[in-house]
């Protein structure tokens, strides 16, 4: 049976096929951040809309480890919260605020990954943000965005806010609060977020050394961020070279995100 086949035979009746492989990948998602050790508890989240004209999108049911999700049981919800199928489960208010903040707004917005991890969580609470200290802090600081902390988004109020301090980047810092990053599939959104969690990674580890940083010239910055500022190079390098080999991973490890 092909990839294809299989696909069709495990889609419900009541879904699209489009719809059926975007929950499959924001499933895998879940599971890789769990992999890489990122998640927080229940907490923290990621969405993606939902192949069509409306501005419906999936979330994480309110309660589940992220090594548990899968396919079928993501909540599907519209942007006023509304959830569009049934489940045992709520969904995140916060995790609400954040998320429909993107989605209503920008119509590139396949995926939106946001974080709590240690490093990137320290680098949001830094005085001098995320900096280009290495190759890979330049694959990211040419497309950062910050947004100053307001407390546990509850408050539907700060969409607006959110919205302007993202405009049309794909990487954000969430002032003393976390990491986010956008993706036009879940395969960007994710590579992204690799890359920006590794920069805060690195940006930790070289200052625990004290200041030793070796310059980088602005001339190679500069240069780089030409070589990198091509989305669609960065969405084809996602979609076909990083995720499935990342699929395959996780098929190996334990399938069942594809139930």
């Amino acid at each position: 049976m092909s990839p294809a086949e299989a696909l069709r035979k495990s889609v419900p009746a009541d879904m699209t096929d489009a719809e059926w492989k975007q929950r499959v990948d924001l499933a895998a998602c879940y599971r890789l951040i769990a992999f890489y050790g990122w998640d927080d508890l229940v907490d923290t989240h990621i969405s993606a809309r939902v192949p069509g004209p409306e501005h419906h999108f999936l979330i994480n049911p309110y309660g589940l480890m992220f090594d548990e999700i899968t396919a079928s049981s993501l909540v599907k919800v519209d942007l006023d919260g509304n959830q569009l199928t049934e489940s045992e489960y709520s969904i995140n208010p916060a995790g609400f605020t954040i998320h429909s903040a993107i989605h209503e707004v920008r119509e590139d917005a396949g995926c939106v990954i946001h974080l709590h991890t240690p490093d990137g969580t320290a680098v949001a609470s830094c005085m001098e943000g995320l900096q280009p200290l290495n190759q890979t802090a330049q694959l990211v600081t040419h497309d950062l965005a910050y947004h100053d902390y307001e407390g546990i988004a509850l408050d539907h109020d700060e969409r607006p806010r959110l919205q302007k301090d993202i405009g049309q980047k794909n990487h954000m810092l969430l002032r003393n609060h976390g990491t986010l990053t956008v993706g036009r599939s879940v395969a960007s959104a994710f590579e992204r977020m690799f890359h920006l969690e590794r920069a805060c990674t690195m940006q930790v580890r070289t200052r625990m050394l004290g200041p030793t940083a070796y310059p980088v010239d602005q001339i190679v910055i500069d240069k780089n961020t030409e070589i990198l500022s091509n989305p669609h190079r960065s969405e084809a390098r996602s979609t076909k070279l990083v995720w499935p080999p990342l699929l395959r991973k996780l098929d190996r490890l334990d399938p069942s995100y594809k139930t």
